[in-house]
């Protein structure tokens, strides 16, 4: 995913500073200086600098989601901050005329600006006019990516950083520096089958056979499709095996209806949605099956 994010940036570089800029993530040392950079363009390297955690935003929160009669859960995604050094480079040579180090300070300007506007980053609005990369996550397509630009505390390693970028002594250069906060997905677990069933058994402390059974119900509502898929909203009905109405139930987005405290017995399920007409389903309570579920 930080391929894409390495585009981004040099989309919104080349749209809303300069387009014809060359961008370039290599480390900016004697080869970037002396092969990476083509003729004389201007250019821009973006260097990814390191990645750590941002633990401000990580969550215990875990989402559930349902597929066929089971139960899936996936934790709440990491987040990844990325930390840019974002440098200008000049091909022209200092005269008495001329001073290349103007043009340098322009563009790490302009990349601020630029960077300052498009916070947080959208993938569907920084690729909007050039077009989505083949195979964009789709996590990334309108997620927000945080920013923080030129962040108060700068980057504390900056003198050991340039001396580490040749085998000659290089110039200090200055720096654009931003942080962009990545999500990073965990894998979806299975947590189990769809609990459809509860049951509660009620008894006095004194006489046998006295109590009563009660059972908390639930199941989803499918259209007839190939493969069906929930329906959302229908209204499901607990009815005697004489049709007289007991509960009434409206199912949730998912398609899933729950009836509370049904005493053992025999009974009727009639579903009814928008598209179609009502179906009726002869149920035991508790079902010897384990569900309940109706399809319409």
């Amino acid at each position: 995913m930080i391929d894409y994010l390495d585009r981004m940036i040099a989309q919104l570089i080349h749209d809303r500073v300069d387009p014809t800029l060359f961008v370039g993530f290599q480390p900016p040392d004697d080869d970037w200086r002396t092969k990476a950079i083509p003729g004389n363009a201007n250019a821009v390297n973006v260097f990814l600098l390191e990645l750590r955690e941002n633990r401000r935003l990580r969550s215990n929160e875990r989402m559930r989601s349902t597929m066929n009669g089971d139960i899936f859960e996936q934790p709440a995604a990491r987040r990844v901050d990325c930390h840019y050094l974002i440098t200008a480079w000049s091909p022209a040579s200092v005269t008495p005329q001329v001073d290349p180090t103007f043009d340098e300070h322009a563009l790490l300007y302009a990349i601020a600006g630029a960077v300052a506007v498009a916070e947080p980053f959208v993938a569907l609005d920084i690729f909007a006019g050039a077009g989505i990369p083949p195979g964009l996550p789709p996590d990334l397509l309108d997620a927000q990516l945080p920013v923080t630009l030129l962040p108060a505390e700068g980057f504390h390693k900056y003198a050991e950083f340039w001396g580490t970028m040749g085998r000659h002594h290089q110039p200090w250069k200055p720096a654009v520096y931003i942080v962009v906060t990545l999500p990073l997905p965990l894998e979806q677990d299975r947590a189990g089958a769809i609990v459809t069933t509860t049951i509660a058994d009620w008894r006095q402390s004194i006489g046998a056979g006295m109590g009563e059974v009660l059972s908390d119900i639930g199941g989803t509502v499918r259209d007839t499709g190939a493969p069906p898929q929930p329906v959302p909203l229908a209204w499901v009905e607990l009815l005697t095996p004489a049709g007289e109405r007991l509960q009434l139930a409206n199912a949730d987005a998912s398609g899933r209806f729950v009836f509370a405290r049904v005493p053992s017995a025999a009974y009727r399920l009639r579903a009814t949605s928008s598209a179609s007409g009502p179906v009726i389903r002869d149920v035991d309570v508790p079902s010897p099956t384990g569900e309940y579920d109706l399809q319409v």
